[in-house]
């Protein structure tokens, strides 16, 4: 993504493979994270313990549900919207309205980047 033309930034966004959009997933750590690993943000993934910052949601928290590349929208457990039909429906979220409270860290891999 090398462009300065807004609508080219947009179609590089739009037509970027996974491997890529994965670092669009990326979502702001909590000050303590930030200290403690010395980085500004990282990519979510399943299982990271988010807060929501922007949005009707706003202050509650809870674990990254789902992620969903595509769309490049995330889903917290405890974040929902009604239906019509009264059933409850999760609400999905951009990654940058969330700051990461608590990293899913099982994965090796995962530990090393921060690292890094």
């Amino acid at each position: 993504m090398k462009s300065k033309q807004p609508r080219k930034q947009r179609k590089a966004r739009y037509n970027a493979p996974f491997h890529i959009r994965h670092k669009f997933m990326s979502a702001p750590l909590s000050e303590e994270l930030r200290d403690k690993y010395e980085k500004r943000s990282f990519p979510l993934r399943k299982g990271d313990t988010v807060k929501v910052m922007r949005g009707d949601d706003k202050g509650k928290e809870g674990k990254v549900r789902s992620i969903d590349m595509k769309k490049e929208k995330i889903t917290v457990e405890g974040v929902v919207v009604s239906r019509s039909d009264l059933s409850e429906v999760p609400r999905p979220i951009h990654p940058s309205n969330v700051v990461i409270t608590k990293l899913e860290l099982k994965d090796k891999v995962r530990e090393s980047a921060l690292g890094r």
